[in-house]
Parts: structure tokens; sequence; C-alpha cells
């Protein structure tokens, strides 16, 4: 069995991925996190019981000696990089946090992993984001231009590993996915809170009025995609993963809406526009489409029934969760 190592296993976008793995049954996972593995209703894969999966709780910030154990045991001939301060908001508030995991331990990881003759291909989760402007046709060597600290700590990141790449052949693919979503994701993402703030008769603040235009794609495309990139993909290239189309903040929360037999208008109130938010977040995909083979099978619609669904049939246990972001330093 090929042997992966997910970092981030506990973030929505890595554990899919390590579902997406146990299900092909082709792979040995090891998942590391720097906080206790979570439960079922965040992380799918736990309901599978695999044998082929095991966990450690690893700080990359703290203990990159552990991390370097676990390496030399495991051996993982994939290595893929879930694992950031993902937040934009809060980005601002503590943006030395950001720059700290996603740049200053990135780069020590890197410098770690440069040298394991066993590692075949490096994975690393960037972001649309450090664009900053996306609307068009924003292709992958289109340069960095980023409007947060969020965004500029990614990019300082993304820098960093391909310093390594030029100088130490060090194994780097790089994606970069647009608006994930789907069940399992954390609650105060758009889709989800929306649901859930309807079944409790909250208000939805649209921030500018909801007008930002996203690209939502589901959580189970982006995993397939990620993977073709790991088995396929080129070395010291990046892969856009998105889909057809945007569509604009209010019009998704207004199909969520219409699924639950609620007022949009009685649902929603304007709130102020966050901070450095892009006014559109569009990019292109065709490089992943054409060289890897991959397409995005979930429709919107499709997804969110998936979501509102996995909230009605969840939501006992989902009201007793936190519906905020809370940072964790």
């Amino acid at each position: 069995m090929k042997k992966v190592l997910v970092i981030g296993s506990n973030s929505f976008s890595g554990s899919d991925f390590i579902d997406l793995l146990l299900e092909k049954g082709e792979y040995k996972v090891t998942g590391v996190s720097r906080s206790p593995e979570k439960d079922s209703l965040f992380l799918p894969y736990r309901t599978k019981n695999s044998p082929h999966f095991t966990f450690a709780q690893i700080d990359l910030n703290q203990d990159l000696g552990k991390l370097d154990q676990l390496l030399e045991t495991f051996q993982p001939e994939y290595i893929v990089n879930f694992a950031a301060q993902s937040e934009v908001g809060p980005s601002w508030d503590n943006p030395h946090h950001w720059f700290q995991t996603n740049a200053v331990a990135l780069t020590s990881l890197a410098n770690l992993l440069k040298d394991k003759t066993f590692l075949k291909k490096y994975v690393h989760i960037s972001s649309p984001e450090v664009y900053g402007h996306c609307e068009g046709f924003i292709k992958e060597d289109s340069p960095v231009n980023p409007s947060t600290p969020y965004a500029a700590s990614k990019a300082a990141g993304d820098l960093s590993l391909f310093t390594f790449y030029k100088n130490f052949n060090f194994p780097l693919v790089m994606i970069r996915a647009t608006n994930v979503y789907g069940a399992h994701q954390q609650l105060f993402k758009i889709i989800p809170r929306t649901a859930i703030y309807l079944k409790n008769n909250k208000k939805i603040g649209l921030h500018g009025g909801g007008v930002a235009v996203k690209s939502y794609i589901h959580i189970r495309d982006v995993s397939q995609g990620t993977l073709l990139a790991m088995e396929k993909g080129r070395l010291g290239e990046i892969y856009h993963i998105s889909p057809d189309k945007g569509v604009s903040v209010k019009e998704v929360v207004k199909t969520i809406c219409n699924k639950m037999n609620t007022s949009f208008e009685e649902s929603i109130e304007i709130a102020p526009e966050r901070l450095g938010q892009d006014k559109a977040y569009t990019i292109d995909s065709t490089k992943i489409r054409t060289e890897l083979g991959w397409k995005p099978e979930i429709s919107l619609e499709e997804g969110i029934n998936q979501t509102v669904k996995w909230v009605n049939s969840h939501f006992d246990a989902i009201r007793h969760q936190p519906l905020e972001y809370v940072h964790k330093e």
C-alpha cells in the first residue's frame, strides 16, 4: 500500500481527503494535527474505523522534532499538507500568528523534508487568495497580489516552498482551490451556518449585501483533484481547482432559504463588508482539466442539498457546538 502523511487531518479539507484515500483502499494513511482528533461529526473518515489509518497529535509550530521521528518511522511516499491558519477576517487581529504558521513553520518543515529520500511528492494546499482580486481567467502563472494578512502569509509560504524546489529539487506540487463547502464543514462557514441560522430563526448577516462573487466547489471534487495531483501532477507546478462559474453569496443564501421553505428577505440582514474582501473570486482551472483529466462532478445544488441534509440529520449535536470562529494561536 502507498503511504501518505496528511498534515492538517482535523481540517475540513484534510479529513475529506483522508476519507477518499480510505475509500480507495490503496493507501496507508497517517494523519497529523496539532489538536486532538475530532469526532465523526466533523471527520467523516472516523465512521470507517479503518485499520489503514493512524493519528498523531503534533504541532508543527512547537515540535518539528516529534514530526521528524514520525517521518523516519512511517517513511511516507507522499505528504499532503492542509495545515494553515486559514481564516481571512480574523487574520487582521493577530497577523503574526498567520505568518508564523503559514510561512515560518512551513519553511522549517520544507527544510526538514528536503533531505528525505523516501519522499516522492509533497502536495501543498495553497489558496487563490494570494492573487488578491480574482476575476476572469486567473491562471496559475498570474502574479501574487495579496490584500489581507492571511493571503500575504500564504503567498510568503508559497514563495518559500518554491525556493526549495528550485535549489534542492524538492518534490513540490501546489493546489489552489476556490471556496470549498459540504457536509462536515466548520459551522461558521456561510453554507452550513445559513442552514443552522434558519433552523434557529436567526437572521443571516450578509457582508456588503452578499454581492461578492465566490466559486463554490464541493469538497469531494477538490479531494479528487488533490489526489490526481498527488499521483500524476508534475513537480514544480501549481494546479487550480474551481467550478465552471462563480455565484454571489446572496444567491447561495437565497438557494438555501428556498430549500428550507423560508423567506430570503425576512431571513437576512445587511452587514458591513469585510476588510480586504475581494469583489470576485473566480479562477481558471483549465490546466488540471486538460493535464490530469479532472472535472467537477457535484453541482452546487446537489452539494447544498447534501449539506442541508447533514445539518438536519445531525442538528442535536450541531446545536451544542460553537457557531463562531474560535482562534487558536
